[in-house]
C-alpha cells in the first residue's frame, strides 16, 4: 500500500513573497532597517514529535521566560504537523518554527523560513538506548520491532505492517525510506505504511502489537519509557540510519538580522537557566544550541532526490 504523500501536495501550494536579499549562509537575508521586527507579540510554534496534548502544556511556559529576553508578548503554540508549521510561517502566522531538518529544507527551497539555530541533545549508547552526556549536533533514525519478532533485518521488512511519522519526518519516514530503497527494498510498494503521530506513540504501537514495526529517531523508546518502562526492553531496534543533522529552530525568511541576533541570544539564555533547560529537555531532550547555516542540510537534500524516485 502505498503511503499518501501529503507534504508534496500540501507544500506545493506554498508561496510567499518576501523582500530580501542573498547571503552566503541564508538565501534571503536581509537587513536590519528593512527587515521584519516583531512589535506586538512573538509567535512560536513547535511540531508535535510526542503527543501533542502534552507537548503543549510542557512548552507554555517558555512564553513568560522568552518575554523576559525580547521584551514583547510571546504566544507559544503546537501545530498538527510539520506541514501545518510550514503553511503557518509562509502566511506569516508564525515567525519561529522548531522545524525538523527535512521541513525545514522544503520550507528553506520555497524561501518561507531560514535557519537560525540547530539544537544540541545527549546522545544514547546503541543499541540499549541508554542516555549518555555527550552533546550533539545530529542523530540516527533506528527501525524498531518486539523483541522476538521473526523480523531480524531489513530484508525481513517486505510485506510488513510499519509505523511511520508524515513523509517530511526525516528520522520518521525520509531517512529509512530511502537508506531502504537503496539497498533494494521499496517499502512504500511493498509494505504496509502507518501513519502514527509521534514517535513515541509509533514505539507503542510496536509494543501494543498494532505494527510490526517502526520507523523512529534513536532513541524515542526513552519517551514512551516514562509511561510504559517495558519498551525498553521488548521494543528493540534492528537497523540505524546514518547520521542527521538535529532539528532546526528557523524563522521567518523576512526577518531583520538585528532581530535573528536578538533572538540566538535569548534561546542560547534560555538554555543557560534550570528552567529554560528543564522545558527544552522535556520538549524535545533539547539541551543546548549551536549556531547554524543552510549548508549543513545538503545531506538532507541528496536523501529528498532518493525520496522523489521512491514515489514515483
Amino acid at each position: 500500500m502505498k503511503f499518501k504523500k501529503i507534504v508534496v501536495g500540501a507544500l506545493a501550494l506554498l508561496t510567499a513573497t518576501v523582500a530580501t536579499a542573498c547571503s552566503s549562509n541564508n538565501s534571503s537575508k536581509t537587513s536590519s532597517s528593512t527587515g521584519y521586527t516583531p512589535k506586538k507579540v512573538l509567535n512560536v510554534q513547535f511540531v508535535p514529535s510526542s503527543q501533542a496534548s502534552t507537548l503543549e502544556a510542557k512548552a507554555k511556559p517558555l512564553e513568560s521566560l522568552l518575554k523576559k529576553e525580547l521584551g514583547i508578548p510571546v504566544k507559544v503554540t503546537v501545530s498538527t504537523s510539520n506541514n501545518a508549521l510550514v503553511e503557518a510561517m509562509s502566511s506569516h502566522q508564525v515567525d519561529v518554527g522548531f522545524l525538523p531538518p527535512d521541513a525545514y529544507v522544503l520550507a528553506h527551497k520555497r524561501k518561507i523560513a531560514d535557519v537560525l539555530l540547530q539544537a544540541e541533545r545527549y546522545g544514547y549508547d546503541e543499541p540499549s538506548g541508554k542516555m549518555n552526556k555527550t552533546l550533539m549536533d545530529k542523530y540516527r533514525a533506528m527501525v524498531v520491532v518486539k523483541k522476538g519478532s521473526k523480523i531480524k533485518s531489513w530484508k525481513d521488512l517486505k510485506g510488513k505492517k510499519i509505523a511511520v511519522q508524515e513523509s517530511s519526518s526525516t528520522s520518521g519516514y525520509v531517512y529509512p525510506v530511502a537508506e531502504l530503497y537503496k539497498k533494494g527494498l521499496n517499502v512504500v510498494k511493498d509494505s504496509t505504511l502507518t501513519q502514527v503521530q509521534g514517535h513515541d506513540q509509533s514505539v507503542l504501537a510496536v509494543y501494543n502489537g498494532d505494527v510490526d514495526a517502526a520507523f523512529v529517531f534513536a532513541d524515542a523508546r526513552n519517551i514512551a519509557a516514562k509511561d510504559t518502562p517495558q519498551v525498553m526492553k521488548d521494543v528493540v531496534p534492528i537497523y540505524f540510519t546514518k547520521w542527521i543533522p538535529n532539528d532546526t529552530i528557523s524563522v521567518r525568511s523576512d526577518m531583520s538580522q538585528a532581530y535573528r541576533t536578538k533572538l540566538k541570544k535569548a534561546f542560547k539564555n534560555l538554555m543557560k537557566t534550570e528552567k529554560g533547560k528543564k522545558i527544552m529537555s522535556s520538549i524535545y531532550s533539547h539541551m543546548g544550541y549551536k549556531d547554524s547555516k543552510d549548508s549543513n542540510f545538503d545531506v538532507i537534500r541528496d536523501y529528498e532526490k532518493t525520496i522523489e524516485k521512491v514515489t514515483k
